[in-house]
């Protein structure tokens, strides 16, 4: 197998390792990963952004925006209040300010949307054990 053919084996086989991992995740577990998703595509885009590769860039940064979006859409703001509301409006803040980076090429807003989300990401892997899988009673659960 030669070096392209062995790259491709590795990407195969980790995107079904991926794959496998969401079909068994939690919801809990599956914010988690959607959080590390837009903290790696924050990465990568910057890296391009430093070495000039502007469409790889763009690119990773519009994923990023489409994951902080799916968070900001998944949120309850039945359940959860105040918490759920300012949430979706951090989220907001986060993807136009890295639609600004992307039209900038201003790194210390993508230094700026990682900090929030590892907050964010920070406070989410504290949730106990005891709290990751309760659901609201059948009567409280939307239609």
């Amino acid at each position: 197998m030669n070096h392209a053919g062995a790259i491709n084996a590795v990407q195969q086989y980790k995107k079904m390792g991926i794959s496998t991992e969401i079909e068994s995740a939690s919801p809990h577990r599956l914010i988690q990963m959607l959080m590390d998703g837009a903290l790696g595509k924050i990465a990568i885009a910057k890296a391009h952004m430093t070495e000039g590769n502007l469409g790889k860039k763009a690119q990773n940064l519009t994923w990023a925006i489409s994951i902080i979006d799916g968070l900001r859409i998944s949120l309850d703001k039945e359940a959860g209040g105040d918490i759920a509301q300012n949430l979706e409006a951090l989220y907001d803040y986060m993807s136009r300010r890295l639609m600004q980076a992307n039209v900038s090429n201003d790194v210390t807003i993508l230094d700026e949307i990682t900090s929030l989300m590892l907050e964010i990401k920070g406070a989410w892997d504290q949730i106990p054990e005891s709290a990751k899988n309760i659901r609201p009673p059948m009567d409280q659960r939307p239609a």
